[in-house]
């Protein structure tokens, strides 16, 4: 440990006095002290002085560390010999360096000595004017350059001294030779007076009363081992006046029972009253307060803080001890929610509607004069899927049999993960899954007999939402009036619309994805062209209006066709190539005989 100045260490005295536990709790240990021998501060250079290092308790054995100025060196010796000057400390294993001593080896022809030392504030202390290798006739002593009243010895007596900044001096009268009389000054000294004991701090147990709860006002302080003989009187006070329990030599006082009227300022004295001395501790203000909150609960409703978007969630913030006005107050995720004060051990908050981002992580505050908190609890909210929508895709504008058809099952909200079902007239095709949401897709070979409607369920747990049914019709597999396989084609199929136009909605039926064959045969002009039947409609008794146009000849249904795509007859492997866009015409049908006929 390194060695401290005198200030620092009466600095680090106080604070540790200041900082000593309670009682009951284990105390600080004490400081050691150093007797000087002979016991005056200041001697003449040439001389020795013995420093001996007492502690309490003084049966302590162990090594003695010393410190001179800032040297610092340990021996098993509690005594030593001295002989230069400057400040003197010594500790034993179980105290605190003591207070620093300056010993002062003087070369100097007349010198004050103070004795005895160490001094403490209310001591009586002798100055005594020393003059090196003679005798004195008289001397007269000094305070702050006043002549103090004296007998003109070389020893007079100060009572009850202080600490405070004085300086004393003397000056001695002697006969030189041939009995000349001679006379010289020392050089000033300041006394270096110890308090005799420290203001006293006042402490509080328990330090934060409740209404009803005992208390124990301590007025802490202590006397130096050299002192404990000293008897201290302690009073408390509260708001100025002095409280019922008067001034005794008791360091305590109890107070049965706190009440809320009990707050107030407090402070407590010590005197010592044989020396005169009266310390007043700091003031302490204390606040009593009702019984603290306690056992801070939150619950939800519905337990367990599980939600569906729409529901009403009910957090209950609830303690089990707790007086007086309360605030409770609600926080998610860190940040308050809302914020209550009544007389009531309980309290609620309704969230109505829960949305998605009400879920999160919540707790309550109880405070009552201190904020307690209570556990927390997860709030998920979990939104139900919406209607999903069923869209059919192929590899290209017309797509044939074998080709690869998708259907994408999309719902645009929903709490993931969202299963997808495909169905095809109400039998499970298969199913795909989107653990972060959004949609999933399904693919299938396209066959002859792929007509009939598709769907498609989205489910996230909370209940399954159908799409619309899509139709899909593949119209036939050879052309109507073929004499022979050889003269028509193998269909291909191309996907004319998933939104058909109003006049294909009949009678309330789902709407379709119609999927026509396309003939080679039917070319009016004689060229390699290839049409395809887009729109075939019978005639609707009484409807005559809204009924697609007829040949008024023979009254055969009308079929319009398109024109797709280049036929090339001499090349079966490119018999199909597309059409621009912007290339198709539509075309009104004949019957195939008359068709013939004109060719």
């Amino acid at each position: 440990m390194s060695c401290q100045t005198g200030l620092v260490l009466a600095l680090l005295w106080l604070m540790l006095l200041y900082l000593a536990p309670a009682k009951g709790e284990s105390e600080i240990p004490p400081r050691a002290f150093l007797l000087l021998h002979p016991s005056w501060s200041t001697t003449f250079q040439g001389e020795s002085v013995k420093l001996t290092c007492m502690a309490v308790p003084s049966s302590e054995k162990g090594p003695i560390t010393w410190c001179h100025n800032n040297n610092v060196w340990k021996t098993t010796s509690e005594e030593i010999q001295i002989e230069d000057s400057g400040y003197y400390q010594c500790k034993t294993q179980r105290s605190h360096f003591s207070e620093p001593v300056h010993v002062e080896f003087s070369s100097d022809e007349v010198i004050l000595q103070v004795s005895p030392h160490p001094i403490f504030e209310g001591d009586d202390v002798f100055l005594k004017c020393q003059r090196k290798n003679g005798q004195l006739n008289k001397a007269t002593y000094y305070k702050d350059g006043e002549i103090l009243p004296s007998s003109y010895s070389d020893t007079i007596k100060l009572l009850s001294v202080s600490r405070d900044s004085s300086k004393y001096s003397c000056t001695a009268f002697w006969k030189a030779v041939f009995n000349i009389p001679w006379s010289k000054a020392s050089k000033p000294l300041k006394l270096q007076v110890q308090e005799l004991f420290l203001p006293p701090v006042l402490k509080l147990s328990p330090r934060q009363p409740n209404e009803g709860d005992p208390v124990t006002l301590t007025c802490e302080t202590r006397l130096p081992p050299q002192k404990s003989h000293v008897q201290l009187r302690f009073c408390f006070f509260k708001d100025g006046q002095r409280l019922e329990s008067g001034c005794n030599s008791s360091q305590e006082i109890q107070i049965p029972t706190m009440r809320l009227e009990d707050s107030g300022s407090y402070w407590c004295q010590a005197e010592a009253v044989a020396y005169k001395i009266i310390k007043n501790s700091s003031r302490l203000k204390i606040d009593v307060l009702r019984i603290p909150v306690s056992d801070v609960n939150l619950e939800t409703r519905p337990p367990g803080g599980q939600l569906i978007e729409g529901e009403n969630l009910i957090l209950i913030c609830s303690v089990a001890k707790g007086t007086g006005t309360i605030t409770f107050s609600w926080h998610k995720d860190g940040t308050r929610v809302s914020k209550k004060t009544q007389q009531s051990l309980l309290a609620e908050l309704l969230i109505p509607t829960v949305k998605m981002q009400d879920a999160g992580r919540y707790y309550c505050v109880a405070d009552n004069g201190g904020p307690i908190l209570s556990n927390r609890k997860e709030v998920t909210v979990r939104g139900l899927v919406s209607r999903p929508v069923l869209i059919l895709r192929t590899p290209r504008h017309q797509a044939v049999v074998g080709d690869v058809v998708q259907l994408h099952c999309e719902a645009s909200k929903g709490s993931p993960p969202i299963w997808y079902q495909f169905y095809h007239e109400d039998v499970t095709l298969g199913n795909s899954s989107a653990p972060n949401g959004g949609g999933a897709s399904f693919n299938f070979s396209l066959t002859e007999e792929g007509s009939g409607n598709y769907s498609c369920d989205a489910n996230n747990g909370l209940g399954p939402q159908s799409s619309d049914r899509v139709s899909l019709k593949v119209i036939g597999l050879s052309a109507p009036g073929a004499s022979s396989p050889s003269d028509w084609q193998e269909p291909s199929f191309s996907r004319l619309s998933s939104t058909p136009p109003q006049e294909h909605l009949h009678d309330g039926h789902p709407a379709f994805i119609e999927l026509q064959p396309i003939y080679n045969n039917v070319n009016p002009e004689g060229l390699n062209m290839v049409y395809s039947q887009i729109q075939s409609s019978q005639p609707r008794n009484g409807n005559s209006a809204n009924s697609p146009r007829m040949c008024q000849k023979d009254k055969e249904p009308v079929v319009i066709y398109s024109e797709l795509r280049i036929a090339c007859c001499d090349d079966s492997s490119q018999q199909v190539s597309n059409h621009q866009e912007g290339d198709t015409e539509d075309y009104e049908n004949v019957p195939r005989e008359s068709a013939a006929l004109d060719h």
